[in-house]
């Protein structure tokens, strides 16, 4: 089994040496992702509602570039750096996955400077190609 790194210029480009994902098999891992939009280099908001759903759509555009889908996430790792601002988060992490959702865990921490949300992800996706 070969391991494939996965790239999209739709998504962050990485800031040191890593993956956006990395796929062996039909096992997809993800990197973290935040709410940086592409289009400007930068974050999209300090709003924690706005910075889930850019962070998630990144997310989404790498499962995009390996084939993968919201459905075959099985596994989501939330860091989010105040704990005030989890019932925002979960209400638009809420837009993007739906039952049987991903295990999940969430751990509140530091993060890069106005970054308030960074998300992982493991997806299991269908034939290795």
């Amino acid at each position: 089994m070969t391991k494939k790194a996965v790239y999209t210029d739709k998504a962050p480009t990485p800031v040191a040496s890593y993956s956006q994902a990395v796929r062996q098999g039909n096992m997809l891992f993800l990197a973290g992702q935040g709410g940086i939009d592409v289009t400007f280099g930068k974050l999209v908001s300090d709003s924690i509602e706005e910075q889930t759903r850019q962070t998630l759509r990144n997310i989404g555009c790498v499962l995009d570039a390996a084939g993968a889908r919201w459905d075959d996430v099985v596994l989501v790792r939330v860091f989010v750096t105040e704990h005030g601002e989890f019932e925002g988060m979960n209400s638009v992490y809420g837009e993007f996955f739906r039952e049987p959702y991903p295990a999940r865990t969430t751990v509140f921490c530091r993060l890069a400077p106005g970054m308030k949300v960074e998300i992982d992800a493991i997806a299991i996706i269908g034939s290795e190609s």
